[in-house]
């Protein structure tokens, strides 16, 4: 907290009271401590006692403009390093959640481009109730980071969850979090996920057994580590992990093939992990065919080969494929490896247990062009990922050695 501009949001609840002592231990750990307070807080708390704490102004009004030369809530979210929500009421999760800006303090938060942490303090009704947390889980998939409430006797008279965290412990959450890793910032990373569908008619198509759940894991572990990360989607009913990555859904392969040849360039790590048709058919019908006697025969043609077209393209990119197997995984991998201009290639025998298209855990080999082979044992795919994206660093780093 040294030297960081922290800027602390108090919303009205009884746990208000708490938030003097955050706001005290903040100030002894270096931290310039900046305080806003929604009407209902100063209820609870008067302003007077953060100004003294935190030898601040306290921000209160929107329309309190200190300083003419600027607009305070602009001022204020430019200045902040860090904004913490503590108290987080369920009224101010629920403004935040759904964009509403009516008072200095949600004003303040829609323009900050600072790390948001959220302190939830509540009725263990309320914090469970559906809808809160649905704004909660909107607010975590943009980005915000949420410190979860203690459990035990609550200001209500409830025993439950609810109960603002120690002010110590937000504080060292907060430290940990900031201070937790991220070798991939400064990176852009691409990655394509799910299967592609290929027509027949209106009615049918040719698909695969993918789900995107690998690839959407592999993002999700991406932008945790730092990155700018861009997920090219086939049609998969999963969620981006996060707003802040950006999401290009596509349904066949000639549109994956556009999207990831588009965005190759602009990319350091390129992670195909998406299960692309191989082929598709010659004729689509624009009416549903219908049952005939007989035995029914489609030609097909190939697909374009995304993954060796972008090994062709390879300048600077470190290119990673997949390759799903059902046995001879090293001749396989590696044969793709060499053909395709691959950097590193993840196998996995698909027909194993625990590492099927469909599940949540994963059990891969990973090769690089140096031939080397590292084993990842079972583990769920947020894990698999992580360390897929921990190898294809160190083999960065080993190849600027």
């Amino acid at each position: 907290m040294q030297n960081k501009n922290v800027l602390l949001a108090v919303s009205g609840g009884i746990a208000a009271y708490k938030a003097c002592a955050l706001t005290s231990k903040l100030t002894q750990q270096g931290a310039n401590v900046k305080v806003m307070m929604t009407k209902s807080a100063v209820e609870f708390v008067s302003p007077l006692t953060f100004q003294a704490l935190s030898r601040n102004p306290v921000f209160t009004d929107t329309f309190d403009e200190k300083d003419a030369k600027k607009i305070a809530h602009i001022d204020l979210a430019d200045w902040a390093d860090i904004l913490i929500i503590a108290p987080a009421t369920a009224n101010i999760i629920g403004k935040i959640a759904n964009g509403i800006a009516d008072d200095m303090i949600t004003t303040t938060i829609l323009a900050t481009k600072a790390n948001v942490y959220i302190a939830p303090a509540m009725n263990v009704n309320m914090y469970e109730h559906p809808a809160v947390m649905k704004n909660m889980q909107t607010l975590s998939d943009i980005g915000y980071f949420f410190i979860e409430p203690g459990a035990g006797y609550l200001a209500c008279g409830w025993i439950g969850k609810g109960r603002l965290e120690e002010p110590s412990t937000i504080i060292e959450v907060i430290n940990a979090h900031q201070n937790s890793p991220r070798p991939l910032l400064g990176k852009k990373v691409l990655i394509s996920a799910g299967p592609t569908r290929e027509s027949i008619d209106p009615v049918r198509f040719f698909t695969n057994r993918s789900s995107g759940k690998m690839g959407y894991k592999l993002a999700e572990a991406a932008l945790e580590m730092g990155a700018e990360v861009t997920l090219v989607s086939g049609p998969v009913n999963l969620d981006v992990p996060s707003s802040s990555i950006n999401r290009i859904d596509v349904v066949t392969a000639e549109e994956m093939y556009q999207a990831m040849t588009k965005e190759f360039p602009s990319h350091d790590i390129v992670i195909k992990a998406a299960a692309v048709a191989d082929y598709r058919p010659i004729h689509t019908y624009d009416e549903k065919m219908k049952k005939q006697d007989g035995i029914l025969q489609i030609e097909m043609e190939r697909t374009k080969d995304i993954l060796k077209t972008l090994g062709e393209m390879k300048t600077k990119q470190f290119l990673v494929g997949f390759a799903a197997e059902t046995q001879n995984l090293k001749k396989y991998g590696l044969d793709k490896l060499k053909r395709k201009n691959l950097d590193a290639i993840v196998v996995n025998n698909v027909g194993q247990e625990g590492a099927g298209f469909e599940g949540d855990t994963n059990i891969a080999t990973y090769f690089n062009k140096k031939l080397q082979e590292y084993e990842i044992p079972k583990a769920t795919k947020k894990e698999v990922a992580k360390e897929i994206l921990t190898l294809i660093l160190r083999d960065m780093k080993d190849e600027k050695a």
